[in-house]
C-alpha cells in the first residue's frame, strides 16, 4: 500500500486482499499506520499458497530497504497504478 505522493510503502500479509484493502480504504482503523499516512492505494501484491510462505515472504520484504522494494514494484507494476480496480472484480 502506498499513499497518493508514494511517499510511504506498507507491507502486510492478510488472506482475504480484498476485505484488507476495503478496511485500508476507507480508515477503519483511524490508529493504524495505513489510515496515519493515508496508504490507500495498492500498488503490489503476491499471492502465496499457505499463510506460513506469506508471513516468511513479508518479513523478508519488510527487511529491503526501500529502492530494492521499488525495483520489485516497477517489474510488475511501473506505472504504480492503484491495483484495487482490478482487485475488486476477482
Amino acid at each position: 500500500m502506498t499513499n497518493y505522493t508514494k511517499t510511504t510503502i506498507y507491507i502486510g500479509v492478510t488472506s482475504d486482499l480484498q476485505t484488507r484493502i476495503q478496511q485500508h480504504r476507507s480508515g477503519e482503523n483511524p490508529k493504524s499506520f495505513t489510515a496515519r499516512y493515508n496508504l490507500k492505494y495498492c500498488i503490489y501484491y503476491e499471492m502465496l499458497p499457505s499463510i506460513t510462505e506469506a508471513i516468511a515472504r513479508e518479513k523478508e520484504l519488510k527487511k529491503w530497504r526501500r529502492e530494492k522494494k521499488e525495483v520489485l514494484i516497477n517489474k510488475i507494476n511501473p506505472e504504480w497504478k492503484d491495483l484495487w480496480a482490478e482487485i475488486k472484480e476477482w
